[in-house]
């Protein structure tokens, strides 16, 4: 079996269910006798004393007049189908989360290029 990393590893989490994450915890605590939850929590307030976000959300708020320039931008930067791409540029909403700032500033000038609006949060 080969091994993730923890990029797979989040992305395979991603495309779980609330329930099969439940049951992956469950088979977690099981398997190495530790509740990840707790783990969690205890690391939570040393993540509270850095300064700043470490990581962040890009959100588009407009596709602006011709949609299909910034569709095809959200595809090459997110791997999404035609129709979730669309989907965002429609309606706008988080194009990629829990990145760099600086990749953060490359994706929002690419969409802005491409005739969007953009925020980083």
């Amino acid at each position: 079996m080969a091994k993730l990393n923890k990029d797979d590893f989040i992305a395979s989490l991603k495309e779980m269910t609330i329930l099969e994450i439940k049951e992956l915890v469950d088979a977690m605590k099981e398997e190495f006798g530790v509740d990840p939850s707790a783990v969690a929590v205890a690391a939570a307030p040393a993540a509270a004393v850095e300064e700043g976000p470490t990581s962040v959300t890009v959100t588009l708020t407009s596709a602006g007049a011709t949609k299909i320039p910034v569709i095809k931008v959200i595809r090459d930067i997110t791997g999404l189908g035609l129709k979730e791409a669309k989907d965002i540029a429609d309606n706008g909403g988080a194009v990629k989360e829990n990145i760099s700032k600086e990749e953060a500033e490359e994706i929002k000038a690419k969409l802005e290029e491409a005739g969007a609006s953009v925020e980083i949060a």
